[in-house]
This record gives structure tokens, C-alpha cells and sequence, in this order.
């Protein structure tokens, strides 16, 4: 299932003008069943808008504001991290918001945000049923609307409150949709679309011929774009994703982020925290099962090791004896190649997927080899003027607006 899923991304991920020279004769088979599969994902998807714009399907709304975060493409644009964000920014400004997410392939994701936001007044709810899961949440928690509270004002909001905010309520005052750009059985006031600045939309096909949730026409349903992994492109490769998203909504506010590194943690010790340059001038081999493994990987090129080797899997893999017996011939052989230790660096979704807190003895096999978990957080870029708080000012003004026009109704 592994390879399988390897070789339908690599179809996803090449053009069409590409596919003879790049692919093989088994991915070049695949290709007509596929593109039936996308055909048919391609007619159903207009009908269910469509149903849910009759009321032949209903649409949900909660008593407190929903901001969207979600993609057109499958895996690797910076979701999570722009939810742990928007999190803790309302969290420090006194807002307690509820995070509403289906807890995809393990809920790992899920996981990581309760680890990362674990003592802070940040609620996490889980569950495919997010409209149930939320009525949970504030039956037991009560709710308060952010733009009615007295203390809530745009200055504070823009504060810079590493500290946090005492004077917070714990009733919910907003929730945010982790990947719900697609759930639209749920009403948002603010949808935020993450688009991957390293591989934004693949073929332009839709899945699973291509990485498209959507066609790009869905961009029209997005308040604010936040192109993702923006440092790890050239200036041009970044107009020129701005301009395809202009072409379908000309006024649409586009910022630009990173997933900046922050430090290492030591496997074995994970209340060990190492400095970035701790891996300079070292060996060192990337082991990732994350939606956007390029990224990764770059990141880890910039921080200055000697030599970068990789071994990518799928995202939310879970990992096998096999697996970890691949992992230690590679390690075998860069040590007889360069005549030194390679460390192995992995990402915190890595651990999470393995259930680490629960069986830290996995990564043991891998010993004498040291194992690094590289711990980041997502930044907001300043781009031609916009910054981040031109970005927290633009997401509040759209939930003014939008409380406003829910207080017409």
C-alpha cells in the first residue's frame, strides 16, 4: 500500500507533458483509471454544493464565530500549524477558542495540539461529526460572543502576549475548523485556504488523478489566502501563485508564512531541548511521514549538515519492523560511505504516529544512533506591506463583519 500510494502521488505531482519521460509503465497504466475516478469525483462534487445551496442538505451553524482552515490540495500546506496559531494568538488575547478537528489517520495531528497547547485555556474537540462535537463542547462550556465581549478590542488582539491573557473566560468564544474547507456541512465565517508555496497545485487535476480537492474556481469561497513554506521559493515562484489565485478572486488578501525551526529535541530525553546548530557540519538522515516532505527536508539543508540523506513514507504512516529495518541499513551505509555517525532527525508528527509517549521503545532499535525531533512553529512573513498584524487584523475584521451581519438575520 506504500509504494502504491508513492507512485499515485508522483502521477499527482507531474505534469502532463512530463508523464512519458518521468514515469513508469505501471504509474502510465494507472493513469486511465484514475483519470475515470477523477472524472467521476468531478461531477458529484458540483451536486453537493448544489444540495446543500436548495437546503436539500442541511448546514450547521454554531452560536459562536468558525474560522475555516483548510486546503484545495491533499497534505503538506500548513494547516495544523496555522491552527496551533490562530490558537494561541486568541488564547493570549483572552478568547478561549475550540478546536474542532476529525482526527484523520490516527488523529495525530490531534495530538500534536494537545501536547503544544496542553495548560492553556485552548479546547480540542475530535470527531468526524464536528457540528456534534462542538454542540458537546458548549453545552458543557457555555459560549460568549468575541466581538460583543467589552475586553476584547483590536489593540489587545495585536498585543504581543507571549504571557498570555488571565483575564480570559473559559466559556468558548470562537472555534476553529481544522481542514474545513471541504466540510461545508458546517457554516464558517472566515475561511482561510493554506496553499503550499513548494508544490501549489500539482497537475491541476483532481484527486486522485491529481492532488485537487477542488478546482481553483473554489478559491471564491476564501476570505484570506496564506501561501505556506514562502521562504523556501524564489520571489517569481511566489507572484506567480498569487497571480493564478487572482484570476479567480482579484480582491482576496494574500500572506505568506513559514514553519520556522525552532530547536531539537532529544528522542531519548524529550525534556532535552538542543540548539538548531547542533547539527552543523554532522551526517544526517531525514526520516519524515508528513504531507509536504520536501519542506522538511530544505529546512534541514539550511541549518548547515554536512550531507542531507532522506527516506520519505506517507503521511500519518505508521511505521513497521520493516521499516525501521530500512532505516538502519540506510544508516549503515552512510556510515561506511562518509566514515561518521549520521544522527537521524525527525519531525514531532513522526513520534506522534508512533505513539512515542506510549512506546518510547521503538526508536531504541535505532540505537546507537542519536534521534533528533526537530520542534517548529508556524511565522507570518512580511510581504509588500502585509505582516502579521496586518494578517490578525484582517482575520478579525472579517468576524465583525460577519457578526454584524448574523445579528441582521
Amino acid at each position: 500500500m506504500e509504494k502504491m500510494r508513492k507512485l499515485v502521488n508522483q502521477i499527482a505531482y507531474t505534469p502532463p507533458h512530463e508523464r512519458l519521460r518521468t514515469l513508469s509503465p505501471l504509474q502510465l497504466s494507472l493513469i486511465p483509471l484514475l483519470s475515470l475516478a477523477s472524472t467521476l469525483y468531478a461531477f458529484a462534487l458540483p451536486i453537493r454544493h448544489r444540495f446543500y445551496q436548495l437546503g436539500l442538505l442541511h448546514k450547521n451553524r454554531l452560536p459562536v464565530p468558525v474560522i475555516s482552515v483548510g486546503n484545495l490540495t491533499w497534505g503538506g500546506n500548513g494547516k495544523t500549524p496555522m491552527v496551533e496559531f490562530l490558537a494561541v494568538w486568541l488564547a493570549n488575547a483572552g478568547i478561549s477558542p475550540l478546536i474542532l478537528t476529525r482526527g484523520y489517520g490516527g488523529a495525530d495531528e490531534a495530538k500534536m495540539l494537545q501536547r503544544h497547547l496542553y495548560g492553556t485555556p485552548v479546547k480540542i474537540g475530535i470527531g468526524a461529526n464536528r457540528a456534534g462535537t462542538a454542540s458537546c463542547f458548549l453545552k458543557r462550556y457555555g459560549h460568549i460572543s468575541p466581538c460583543k465581549h467589552g475586553d476584547t478590542d483590536l489593540e489587545r488582539l495585536l498585543s504581543d502576549n507571549k504571557k498570555g491573557n488571565s483575564s480570559y473566560s473559559d466559556q468558548i468564544g470562537i472555534s476553529i475548523l481544522d481542514d474545513g474547507m471541504q466540510h461545508i456541512s458546517l457554516w464558517r465565517d472566515v475561511e482561510i485556504v493554506m496553499v503550499n508555496a513548494m508544490i501549489p497545485w500539482g497537475n491541476h487535476q483532481l484527486i486522485p488523478l491529481g492532488p485537487l480537492r477542488e478546482p481553483l474556481a473554489a478559491l471564491t469561497r476564501a476570505d484570506i489566502v496564506v501561501i505556506h513554506h514562502a521562504d523556501l521559493v524564489s520571489e517569481k515562484d511566489i507572484d506567480a501563485i498569487a497571480s493564478e489565485i487572482r484570476k479567480v478572486k482579484k480582491s482576496l488578501p494574500i500572506f505568506l508564512s513559514t514553519l520556522a525551526p525552532l530547536y531539537f529535541l532529544k528522542a531519548g530525553n524529550m525534556s532535552c531541548k538542543l540548539v538548531l546548530m547542533n547539527i552543523r557540519n554532522t551526517l544526517v538522515l531525514c526520516v519524515s511521514a508528513i504531507g509536504s516532505a520536501d519542506s522538511f527536508v530544505e529546512r534541514i539543508k539550511k541549518l548547515g549538515p554536512a550531507y542531507v540523506d532522506r527516506l520519505d513514507f506517507s503521511d500519518h504512516h505508521s511505521f513497521q519492523a520493516k521499516d525501521i529495518d530500512m532505516i538502519k541499513t540506510r544508516l549503515r551505509n552512510l556510515q561506511s560511505e562518509f566514515a561518521m555517525k549520521p544522527f537521524v532527525v525527525v519531525t514531532e508528527k513522526f513520534l506522534i504516529c508512533q505513539d512515542y509517549d506510549r512506546s518510547p521503545e521503538i526508536l531504541k532499535y535505532l540505537d546507537p544512533h542519536e534521534v533528533l525531533v526537530l520542534c517548529s512553529s508556524l511565522q507570518i512573513l512580511p510581504h509588500k506591506g502585509n505582516t502579521e498584524d496586518s494578517f490578525k487584523k484582517c482575520l478579525w475584521q472579517h468576524l465583525e463583519v460577519s457578526d454584524k451581519v448574523q445579528n441582521m438575520v
